[in-house]
């Protein structure tokens, strides 16, 4: 073959693949594939955006002070001590091209983040899986699994699609069990929407640690997707690092503009919060009443197992519902050939999808 050949491991890379947004038929569509924000942006991020349009001709701030200390102060941390990025998906290639490279091993579990192995191999590290138990991160299986190769391990808490989660105790336990050369990146994009008393996102560890990370992300709870918006609190170790092969301007000026609206906003985030609260169990509970197994979730998405039956699979779900305007997300490159995603979405869309199983399951 001829012309430019990547690096190894590139071309072993299955590319990612995101929801779909498009539906079949006329009608209204219900985009319930990504896990959005069925509340949207707040109306003062929304405000702060369109106030950036007569100030695009500026590179935006590349210290992102105003975000940083927006967050600090909401979450009482130190400003010096997050790094800002293009989503939280950045950081997570950040992290793992400062950290890995080839004849390095990266674990994450079974039915982690699909970004996890995509960074891993574009930086030509090893990814190692670690087997879940009931559909959760076992710690055990993974701490087995660390070698002298292991330098990162990545834990997505609560984790996508599953919805499931760690209580702090044993992310803890997780943490003293890894050498301190190796780097925990907890990644807590859904930690908003959690209100369980045993669960921590991370920020305690990270301030009693020097090889613990936690990223969050701007597109689930505040409604920010579009802006691609995400933060991360770490040690001053990795921190400086982090801030030394970042792009210098890697944060548009109009989504610094709105995340910081939207962390001030917090009575839009509690709205969205509680419509999650009401909707999650609701919608689970109609689901089990069709008949259909759905995997418990503390995030603002429920997995879905459909029966294997000819006509009933979640391939033909999934074609019935695109053609009544509902999209949700197959499941097969996260290991559940047989299972969709959904988002928890408005109250007409919830409503809409329970009515529309209804008929495709024949009740």
């Amino acid at each position: 073959m001829t012309g430019p050949q990547p690096c190894p491991g590139i071309l072993d890379i299955a590319p990612y693949i995101p929801g779909r947004s498009e539906a079949e038929g006329e009608g209204p569509v219900y985009k319930l594939s990504s896990n959005e924000s069925p509340l949207g942006a707040s109306p003062k991020a929304i405000e702060a955006f369109r106030a950036m349009a007569d100030r695009l001709e500026y590179y935006p701030d590349g210290a992102v002070h105003d975000l940083r200390e927006a967050l600090a102060a909401r979450h009482g941390l130190n400003p010096d001590r997050i790094v800002c990025g293009n989503g939280s998906d950045e950081l997570l290639e950040l992290l793992a091209h400062a950290y890995l490279g080839p004849g390095d091993e990266a674990i994450y579990t079974e039915h982690g983040f699909l970004v996890y192995p995509i960074a891993i191999k574009a930086n030509g590290a090893m990814p190692v899986v670690a087997p879940e138990t009931k559909l959760t991160a076992d710690v055990d299986a993974i701490l087995e699994r660390v070698s002298g190769r292991t330098k990162m391990v990545f834990l997505a808490n609560p984790n996508n699609p599953t919805g499931t989660y760690l209580p702090f105790d044993e992310v803890k336990r997780l943490h003293a069990g890894l050498p301190e050369s190796c780097l925990l990146v907890l990644d807590a994009a859904y930690a908003e929407y959690v209100r369980r008393n045993d669960y921590e996102a991370g920020i305690e560890l990270v301030s009693a640690s020097n090889n613990v990370v936690m990223t969050r992300t701007f597109s689930k709870a505040y409604g920010l997707a579009g802006l691609r918006l995400g933060w991360l609190y770490g040690p001053e170790n990795v921190v400086d690092v982090l801030n030394r092969v970042r792009g210098p301007f890697n944060v548009n000026a109009a989504a610094l503009a709105a995340g910081v609206a939207a962390v001030e906003d917090v009575e839009h985030l509690e709205r969205a919060v509680e419509h999650n609260e009401k909707w999650l169990p609701w919608l689970k509970a109609e689901l089990e009443r069709l008949g259909l197994e759905v995997t418990p979730s503390i995030g603002n998405f429920l997995l879905v197992h459909f029966p294997d039956e000819e006509g009933k699979r979640a391939a033909d779900a999934d074609a019935f519902l695109g053609r009544h305007g509902l999209i949700l997300r197959a499941m097969g490159a996260y290991g559940f050939p047989n299972a969709l995603r959904v988002s928890i979405g408005t109250e007409e869309a919830n409503r809409k999808l329970v009515a529309a199983l209804e008929e495709f399951l024949g009740q």
